[in-house]
């Protein structure tokens, strides 16, 4: 089996209303979409996730450094693909919208896999703790004119009617509103629903420290991305002041990148997306890392549908940290804000059955693109 061509696709969705969060206005969603073909007609789907990254710069990427070296290749030799690549992308950073770009490829390539072998991405991984996963509902981000925290506890209790047992909110608004925030929902919804909070890097260090202290008593789950990834220093520093987990991850890329995490012992949990690190190649590399350190892993996923479908995969391989009869499960995030790219892209494969997202089990990632959607979003 040969590679023979891959087509790259740059879409866009505009939301109905523009949201916030603490770095940026969304008024939007982007991903790069890829589409790799072999000369057996069969081709493999992957995401390269965009926060705020054009997708048109993954897609030169793709098209002028990476399609040339790919053409001819065997789709199964992912491993070395994988390194080739990388290697050859150290003029542009070994990070960011080069792995980014290298992620949607690797996906793709263990779609492939997948569908020519007849079998889940998960079994290719080495098999499937788990049939489903308790989601966590991922609040959306702030809407201009809504009060807060009254919109955020009006939130928390629709999550709770809606079944979730845990939840997480967007902060990083100033300390005193985010306390406030935290301690209006735990009020609302009683001590039973995990909370969780996420900053995207909003804080320095002394005022993450507010916050965790200034929240001790509202038994917080996790803070997510308090400072920025760079001060890992400062992670160690925010660790274990009280008993609330960090978490971090989203924005590393390669096992080198976590590597540095882990040796620091900086979080509790670590958040890699395979749509951004490096796709499932780097992803098992990286949960080895994990396992070997004893840290848990809950995969960030807010992308497409295939995004959501490639974590899906991943986190059925994801064992338990560490194994036990009644361990703590890895979770996925349920994004709940809205995202056209992934209610409409594959249809309706991703499915919550008596509280768990249930893992699909079709030959590669499980799903069926929808390529009219595509052509419906494609950026021209």
């Amino acid at each position: 089996m040969k590679i023979i061509d891959i087509k790259t696709y740059p879409i866009c969705s505009m939301s109905e209303k523009a949201a916030y969060y603490s770095q940026d206005v969304v008024d939007r969603r982007m991903a790069l979409i890829v589409d790799v073909i072999t000369d057996e007609g069969i081709s493999g789907w992957g995401e390269g996730f965009c926060s705020g990254q054009n997708p048109l710069i993954l897609k030169a990427i793709v098209d002028n450094a990476y399609t040339p070296k790919l053409i001819g290749r065997d789709p199964f030799d992912n491993d070395v693909i994988y390194e080739t690549l990388y290697n050859m992308s150290r003029s542009y950073g070994q990070s960011g919208s080069a792995i980014i770009a290298l992620s949607a490829i690797d996906v793709a390539l263990w779609d492939i896999k997948g569908k020519a072998l007849n079998m889940p991405i998960y079994k290719l991984l080495g098999g499937a703790y788990r049939d489903g996963v308790e989601p966590y509902a991922s609040g959306p981000c702030r809407i201009e004119g809504e009060v807060y925290p009254d919109a955020a506890v009006e939130q928390a209790k629709q999550y709770v009617k809606q079944g979730y047992k845990a939840m997480k909110f967007k902060i990083g608004f100033g300390v005193n509103e985010d306390v406030k925030l935290i301690h209006a929902v735990r009020e609302a919804i009683g001590p039973d629903i995990r909370i969780m909070v996420d900053a995207n890097c909003a804080y320095d260090v002394s005022k993450a420290k507010r916050i965790l202290f200034d929240t001790a008593d509202a038994d917080l789950y996790w803070f997510e991305e308090p400072i920025s990834p760079e001060n890992r220093t400062g992670y160690a520093e925010l660790k274990n002041l009280t008993k609330t987990y960090l978490a971090a991850g989203e924005q590393e890329y390669s096992k080198y990148h976590y590597k540095e995490w882990l040796e620091a012992r900086s979080v509790d949990i670590l958040q890699p997306d395979l749509c951004v690190m490096g796709g499932f190649t780097e992803g098992k590399k990286v949960l080895a890392l994990a396992q070997a350190y004893m840290i848990q892993l809950v995969p960030h996923m807010w992308g497409t549908g295939i995004g959501v479908a490639a974590g899906l995969q991943f986190i059925a391989n994801i064992p338990a940290t560490p194994l036990a009869l009644f361990p703590d499960e890895p979770m996925i995030e349920y994004d709940l804000s809205e995202n056209l790219l992934r209610d409409t892209l594959i249809g309706k494969t991703i499915k919550i059955e008596n509280g768990t997202v249930k893992i699909p089990h079709g030959s590669g990632l499980g799903i069926k693109v929808d390529r009219n959607v595509i052509e419906r979003f494609l950026m021209k």
